[in-house]
């Protein structure tokens, strides 16, 4: 007879209850007791149907067993034996190309009035394009030009389109983005069309000017800055080593007056010496007045002397739960918490995202570079070996057919007995390359922090759909 075992899933606990957040489906399973002992029942030995009722039964005389138990097989949270042995990858299947874009990060430099030991752009770890030679400091007017028209071109039925700017100091090219941004706004009117606009900078060249022009076209900000000065200064210097903090510090002010139509957001880099969570949230938020803060551990080759490495992960994690715990609490209320890495990932969850890849790289993002080639992402741009085409000639679509062949989860062997594959997919690309050579290699180096870290959010995840269900309503 036919033996019944577990399916595939992690179990996780909230609001006293037991919840199955079920792979590879990525849904939530809230058990009830009856269907909590059957799988207690199966955690021992696999058992055939008529047996595992049988031995359950006695624990709940009143309650229909076989309709809980099918409901569980429904969902696969139990399988036949035969199936639960063995892990099977998700299936191949390839995107229907021209798959369309939503997003295009635009390089508008590659240069920048900082030098950042960490700056993947700048250090030993920088992707070097052997082929084409170097790029050109500023992206020209026309190419930017071209990477909107190529952006609504491709953009499929999307109502909405996005476009990114980066660098480099995005502000060095400042006089593009005073050209590009009406010019995206009327190209895409003329089609039935709305263009969001966010832009990443350091701040320290920001203008009263740059700021007007930033709240007027209501364009999202991130700002890359690494906390309390003594942190700020210990890695994002000027050229001559100088710190920054004292001079973005009146500007971002000046912009968060400013700006109100949009979260002003901070961006974190943790490194072997900057890593206290906690107090870098505390001072961006409660002393500077950001609404949302990011935190992302360093991208880094082995051995350099700024890798979060083990210890520092562990530090991180706990760090994160404890901010973790403080947005659970705030959402209980109905309150804001800008604690981004816990809000990006409950929607994620919400959505019950099941990932083939890491990221919209590649497939409705691209990078473009400051001469117009198309990359992967903005790390990639300007990689000739991660190039996907140009803002002339168009999305190489063969070249991007292999691409998403080569980098689906089912050929990261890796990743198949992971739980967490379905938010993961193996992680980021650009990680990936500098720490492994190769963008398509799993990032196994995050893998058990990845794990804690989807726990903690399934349980804030957990805790609100039980006490709060209308916060997640924002996730819709």
């Amino acid at each position: 007879m036919n033996q019944l075992g577990l399916g595939e899933f992690h179990s996780f606990n909230a609001a006293g209850r037991q919840f199955l957040y079920l792979v590879p489906s990525a849904a939530i399973f809230a058990l009830d007791e009856p269907a909590r002992a059957l799988l207690d029942a199966l955690v021992s030995r696999p058992r055939n149907r008529s047996d595992l009722l049988t031995d359950v039964a006695p624990l709940f005389p009143d309650t229909d067993l076989d309709a809980t138990l099918r409901e569980l097989e429904q969902v696969h949270a139990v399988r036949l034996i035969a199936e639960s042995q063995v892990k099977t990858p998700p299936p191949n299947i390839i995107p229907l190309t021209p798959f369309p874009l939503s997003t295009a990060v635009l390089n508008v430099t590659n240069q920048c009035n900082l030098s950042c030991t960490y700056c993947y752009e700048y250090s030993e770890d920088k992707i070097v394009d052997t082929t084409n030679g170097s790029q050109p400091k500023f992206m020209s007017e026309e190419t930017a030009r071209q990477s909107v028209d190529l952006l609504l071109r491709e953009s499929g039925n999307n109502p909405v389109v996005h476009v990114s700017f980066f660098g480099g100091e995005t502000l060095m090219n400042y006089p593009v983005l005073r050209q590009v941004v009406p010019y995206a706004c009327e190209q895409a009117a003329q089609i039935g069309k709305r263009v969001e606009f966010n832009l990443t900078t350091n701040a320290t060249l920001l203008t009263t000017e740059m700021i007007e022009f930033l709240a007027l076209h209501d364009i999202s900000v991130t700002v890359s800055i690494d906390g309390p000065k003594e942190m700020q200064n210990r890695f994002r210097v000027f050229h001559d080593g100088g710190g920054t903090y004292d001079v973005l510090l009146p500007r971002v002010k000046e912009l968060l007056k400013r700006h109100t139509s949009r979260p002003i957001g901070a961006r974190v880099t943790l490194t072997s010496e900057v890593s206290d969570v906690v107090a870098i949230y505390r001072h961006l938020t409660e002393e500077i007045g950001f609404q949302e803060v990011g935190f992302a551990p360093v991208t880094t080759s082995v051995g350099r002397d700024y890798e979060l490495g083990q210890s520092g992960f562990d530090q991180m994690v706990a760090q994160f739960k404890a901010l973790a715990d403080e947005f659970l609490k705030s959402a209980l209320i109905g309150h804001h918490h800008g604690f981004s890495n816990v809000s990006e990932t409950l929607e994620e969850i919400h959505k019950g995202l099941s990932k083939a890849y890491p990221c919209g790289a590649g497939l409705g993002l691209v990078g473009v570079a400051t001469g117009g080639d198309i990359g992967l992402c903005h790390r990639f741009a300007g990689s000739d070996e991660h190039r996907l085409g140009s803002v002339t000639d168009g999305i190489d679509r063969e070249v991007q057919s292999a691409f998403l062949d080569r980098h689906h989860i089912e050929n990261k062997t890796d990743c198949h007995t992971c739980w967490a594959r379905p938010l993961c997919s193996g992680g980021c690309y650009h990680e990936a390359h500098t720490r492994y050579g190769s963008s398509e290699h799993a990032n196994l180096h995050y893998c058990e922090w990845i794990r804690e870290w989807t726990d903690i959010c399934l349980h804030v995840y957990g805790e609100l759909a039980e006490r709060n269900p209308e916060f997640l309503n924002r996730f819709n």
